[in-house]
């Protein structure tokens, strides 16, 4: 017997309903915000992505060489794609643009809970104009997904990894030093951090005062620590926040998110749920066309991990998707069947939810199998009811069945 790949999953209906349900509320919610959706290749020039993370990466990723000899990869992750994309054919449209995605992602990483090789990410990207609006506006739809899909209990954390950049250049540190004491203080690996900064000549006062701004933090209060653009930038995004009734944010400083093309605000959303591995959702402002070829583009934006957001919900213990469908037919012995299949078509073409009996049950264990699939309503076809030009439509709530013209049929179910 074959196996599935290491690190994939499959997907049963009843997981199926789950995932598009939540997936078709995301997209909904992004819409309602004037994002529009937007879709890349699945695997791309591997120089996409060494570019933006650098050459390490190779390690992390599916990368091969396809039959011509060119370097390529499955995407690990969908900003980068959605980038390319604005600077290849984009860049033009009017601003700001807001797009939206969807989409498969893969990482040649240890399997864990809530952590695959083949994911799912959703994802926006709103490129304008660099002002707190652009950044709250993008903070607001994560949070506004969060709220639609029902997760009971998350948090927003909210920086600016612009102030430990202006910290860091101030004090002459390199720009491939830079990055790496950025990744270590996300990772509140501080050992690290302090030895890498001693070794970049930082002196001991302003390792301190950098260790400490990373553990800053609280309610709006605590921005008394720092001032000028960041500040204010900080600020208007708060008010903004506050204007669309969005008050579970809090402001930490040690939100960094170690990659090197971030610039401005950068946040993260956790579900304390989930435990030690509680963030779901992670972005900011950043700046990645020019690494691209394209001219310096302001942008900001987030990824939803798709499937640790459902684990979340399950957690949570959320309302389970019931299948059903609105109508079994079921043909009373093989005469009946051709008219079964053609009332069944007439259904379907009106936009009712249709099954119809493939197997020739008896009356009994067709009865059974509709309550199975939590059919609303069974019509029963019989020779006898056809004579009349008619069908027995049976209620599977009430149990009550009542003799229908089939000419009617559709207006009733419709009307019920």
């Amino acid at each position: 017997m074959i196996q599935r790949p290491r690190g994939t999953r499959d997907f049963d209906p009843d997981e199926m309903d789950i995932r598009r349900y939540f997936e078709t509320i995301m997209r909904h919610e992004a819409r309602l915000f004037g994002f529009r959706e937007i879709a890349t290749p699945i695997f791309e020039h591997t120089e996409l992505f060494t570019l933006r993370s650098g050459p390490n990466i190779v390690e992390e990723i599916y990368a091969f060489q396809d039959k011509g000899g060119r370097d390529i990869a499955l995407r690990p992750e969908l900003t980068a794609p959605a980038m390319r994309f604005f600077v290849n054919e984009l860049s033009n449209r009017s601003r700001p643009l807001k797009m939206f995605y969807f989409g498969q992602c893969f990482r040649y990483e240890r399997p864990q809970s809530g952590r695959f090789r083949e994911f799912f990410q959703f994802g926006a990207e709103l490129i304008g104009n660099p002002g707190p609006d652009s950044d709250a506006e993008i903070i607001a739809l994560a949070a506004s997904i969060m709220r639609r899909i029902g997760l009971k209990d998350y948090s927003i954390r909210i920086g600016h990894i612009g102030v430990l950049r202006n910290i860091l250049a101030e004090a002459d540190v390199d720009a491939e030093t830079t990055p790496l004491i950025l990744q270590r203080l996300d990772k509140k690996e501080y050992e690290e951090a302090r030895q890498l900064m001693q070794n970049a000549k930082i002196d001991d006062e302003t390792i301190n005062s950098i260790i400490d701004i990373t553990n800053t933090v609280g309610s709006i209060n605590v921005l008394d620590k720092i001032s000028g653009d960041a500040h204010e930038h900080l600020l208007g995004i708060f008010d903004i926040l506050q204007a669309y009734g969005i008050d579970n944010v809090q402001i930490d400083l040690g939100v960094v998110r170690g990659l090197d093309y971030y610039t401005g605000v950068v946040f993260e959303i956790d579900a304390p749920v989930l435990g030690a591995e509680k963030q779901i959702c992670g972005g900011g402002s950043y700046s990645l066309t020019e690494l691209f070829g394209g001219e310096k583009t302001f942008s900001t934006g987030f990824g939803i991990g798709f499937d640790r957001t459902l684990l979340a919900l399950e957690k949570e213990g959320y309302d389970a998707i019931v299948h059903s469908v609105d109508v079994y037919v079921l043909p009373i012995g093989n005469n009946t069947r051709h008219e079964a299949h053609r009332i069944a078509a007439q259904l379907r073409q009106a936009g009712i939810s249709t099954d119809i009996d493939l197997m020739g049950r008896s009356m009994s264990k067709s009865m059974r199998y509709a309550n199975g699939i939590n059919a609303q309503h069974v019509v029963i076809v019989g020779e006898k009811e056809l004579a009349q030009e008619s069908i027995m439509l049976r209620d599977m709530d009430t149990g009550e069945q009542q003799l229908v013209k089939k000419k009617d049929i559709i207006s009733i179910l419709k009307n019920q």
